[in-house]
């Protein structure tokens, strides 16, 4: 069984995630910014006598991350798997976001990831085994307005995971990206949120979209069993797509030149609802 520290586990992926590798025996270090606003997790690691030790970690603070994870090591406990999992959304169009909403964003999904990753390299090195585990997003493969954003910030991840992955494997530590699609969680849930009005059409269409696919939602859970598997299974594999649509979303773009993608989404209303339609099987376009 391994020890597994996991960033994020206040809601979504990261608590889904917490739980099912600690029903499974795993040891878990559960961290999330404010324990004592997102108390579900303690409740139910008390209820079920769960191996989950949960503190206290602000992935966007050097010390905060210094801090947990060298109180970790300090008790004796060595971390085989690191899942950064905390991340944050924001969405609207490049011209009307304000420039604090890119620096969040890149300073939580990315720097964050970095931050907790570099306080484990160090150990997994000399230790010679270990796994990191970042969880990007198929936004992190196909950048569609209004999650520009987003996006790059995900973008980002996948390129230092992929630069870190060839840096680490001489050394015997895996380190592999998930990605999920659509998924039934709060961030799914904000961008269904009405936005202020825009002249850029994609902030209601991608709100039609994520309205569509969470009818029909696809749990957490089924991205904590990804990250389950990938910890028991000792794979190599670098990118993992989750979620019903994840695959074939990013396929399907592979398969699309950036002119025509680009060209799509600038289309009008109902160019861009019959093209999505058929490309998802979703019923997006409002009213239907």
């Amino acid at each position: 069984m391994a020890t597994v520290l996991i960033t994020g586990t206040s809601k979504g992926i990261g608590l889904s995630t917490a739980l099912t590798l600690a029903r499974a025996d795993h040891t878990v270090y559960a961290t999330m910014r404010n324990p004592a606003g997102a108390p579900e997790l303690a409740e139910i690691t008390a209820q079920e006598h769960l191996p989950i030790t949960i503190s206290a970690m602000d992935v966007d603070s050097d010390d905060s991350v210094t801090t947990a994870s060298a109180a970790i090591y300090k008790s004796g406990v060595n971390i085989d798997v690191l899942v950064n999992d905390a991340g944050i959304e924001r969405n609207g169009s490049i011209e009307d976001m304000p420039l604090a909403d890119f620096r969040a964003v890149m300073e939580t999904n990315y720097f964050g990831a970095v931050r907790c990753a570099k306080a484990v390299i160090p150990h997994m090195r000399q230790r010679r085994s270990g796994a990191i585990i970042n969880i990007t997003s198929v936004a992190g493969r196909v950048s569609t307005s209004p999650l520009g954003p987003y996006s790059a910030s995900k973008f980002a991840l996948e390129a230092l995971s992929e630069a870190l992955a060839q840096e680490m494997k001489v050394f015997n530590v895996r380190v592999l990206v998930v990605e999920p699609g659509i998924i039934d969680t709060s961030m799914a849930h904000n961008i269904e949120r009405p936005l202020p009005a825009s002249l850029y059409p994609n902030q209601r269409r991608m709100k039609a979209h994520f309205t569509a696919s969470l009818s029909n939602p696809t749990q957490p859970l089924l991205v904590a069993e990804k990250i389950q598997s990938i910890i028991e299974s000792g794979t190599w594999q670098f990118r993992h797509p989750v979620g019903p649509d994840a695959q074939p979303t990013i396929t399907g773009r592979l398969a699309t030149s950036d002119e025509d993608n680009i060209a799509l989404h600038a289309a009008d209303d109902d160019t861009w609802y019959t093209v999505m339609e058929k490309s998802t099987g979703l019923a997006i376009r409002p009213g239907k």
